[in-house]
């Protein structure tokens, strides 16, 4: 009986996983790939712990992100609402000092009108004396006249003034 090739390479399989079997090697194969298994079941654990994290942080920012959009958006409430306020002041004090001035300006054309008035009057009275005093002269003569003259001019006055 011959044997061929194949034969004697089954056979030589054979003893190779007999004699690693012998040895150990199954063992330190398993024990490799234990270790290498274990390597993974942390990694990954170690990867899940790390995504929980990052999942934490960031509702944490966006969290943070809507407090300050809130924040925001307070402040530019507040901002609006002062500015409202200052220009309602502003313009309060406009209309205050437009009022104010206007006033004046009429206080000081009423001032103008008393004492263009007592102007004219007073022109009117030294007119109206002037004219007395030439009419009562020429009418009356004498010492007689003179007094009565002196006489009518402050009547004059006094009713004029």
């Amino acid at each position: 009986m011959e044997f061929d090739a194949h034969f004697w390479a089954l056979i030589a399989l054979i003893l190779f996983i007999g004699l690693a079997v012998y040895m150990g090697a199954h063992r330190t194969v398993a024990s490799s790939l234990d270790k290498r298994a274990d390597t993974i079941r942390d990694e990954l654990e170690n990867a899940r712990r790390l995504r929980v994290e990052a999942e934490a942080l960031l509702a944490e920012y966006q969290r943070k992100a809507r407090d300050a959009e809130t924040e925001a958006a307070k402040i530019v409430d507040i901002a609006k609402r002062e500015a409202a306020g200052l220009a309602a002041e502003a313009k309060q004090k406009l209309e205050e000092y437009v009022a104010g001035r206007t006033k004046l300006a009429e206080d000081k054309i009423a001032q103008a009108e008393s004492q263009a008035i007592q102007e004219v009057r007073s022109l009117s009275a030294d007119v109206a004396i002037s004219a007395a005093e030439r009419l009562l002269s020429s009418k009356v003569k004498g010492s007689a006249g003179d007094v009565l003259v002196a006489k009518s001019i402050s009547d004059v006055k006094t009713r004029l003034n």
